[in-house]
């Protein structure tokens, strides 16, 4: 994964960038019922760790790849602005439907 998908990623949860994320310290099923406001209480490490778990995996499950280019730069609007209408919103949810939306823009998966 490359430095700009993290900055997208990160910069939708307002998380300085780093070089590579690792995979957060919570499974998927606990992951999956983060809300966006649970998210935002969190270490800005950790959050940006979790949006990109989260993404990744929903990015698997429509069978296309995290952007490397301004498409990214949609997702993480799209994804910042369904938390901030709905704090209370699953982070997964919100992740998925941003990439749902966006699916036919995406590369797709090999």
């Amino acid at each position: 994964m490359n430095d700009k998908i993290l900055l997208v990623l990160g910069a939708l949860l307002v998380a300085p960038l780093g070089a590579h994320a690792q995979a957060p310290r919570l499974s998927f099923d606990q992951a999956v019922y983060m809300t966006c406001r649970d998210a935002q209480v969190m270490q800005p490490e950790e959050r940006r760790q979790l949006a990109i778990f989260l993404a990744e995996h929903s990015a698997r499950y429509r069978g296309v790849t995290l952007p490397q280019d301004e498409r990214g730069g949609q997702l993480a609007m799209l994804v910042r602005g369904g938390c901030t209408l709905a704090p209370d919103a699953y982070l997964f949810t919100v992740i998925d439907r941003a990439i749902l939306a966006e699916k036919d823009k995406l590369p797709k998966r090999q």
